[in-house]
């Protein structure tokens, strides 16, 4: 019996001393991502294109109402050719309009992509070295939506990831 119990010891004794304590780290991304200083150039830049396409979407729509217009003011008696072509300019420039609206969302958003990513990178970079430095097992973004319960040996990261950042 003395043999079995001295056995048992023996087997846990080395993964206790292996075992190893869990360093979990939060960190908010959102809040960090919005003292950047690249991300106000960022959404600046963003914006003065977003406000030009607005501008030139704007043009089209007025000139789709002309149309729409010119169109519906047409005289009953008009001929149907002419009735025809008024109907076939109306419909190619609603695709027009549609095809500009695509094509302006799609810039917009590689945009958005090629200014924020290397924002994201670099944070990404921070949380990494913080994550070395202290030797933390894990971090997560801090979302307080998801977050049921956070207990004493998760550490809030977000003020090193900005020291780390050079911002405040």
């Amino acid at each position: 019996m003395i043999k079995k119990v001295l056995l048992a010891i023996a087997l846990i004794c080395p993964m206790l001393l292996s075992a190893q304590t869990l360093k979990i780290g939060l960190v908010d991304f959102d809040a960090i991502f919005a003292v950047m200083p690249e991300t106000a150039a960022a959404q600046n830049q963003l914006k003065e294109v977003g406000d030009k396409y607005e501008a030139e979407y704007k043009k089209l729509g007025e000139e789709m109402n002309r149309l729409m217009t010119e169109y519906q003011n047409m005289p009953e008696n008009e001929l149907p050719a002419i009735r025809e072509r008024k109907a076939r300019e109306l419909t190619d420039y609603q695709q027009k309009l549609q095809q500009f609206e695509a094509s302006a969302g799609q810039d917009l958003q590689k945009m958005q992509i090629d200014l924020m990513g290397p924002i994201q990178q670099k944070i990404n970079q921070a949380v990494e070295s913080v994550g070395m430095e202290g030797n933390f097992s894990l971090i997560q973004m801090y979302n307080p939506q998801l977050t049921l319960y956070r207990a004493a040996p998760v550490e809030d990261v977000t003020d090193a990831v900005k020291a780390k950042l050079g911002v405040k």
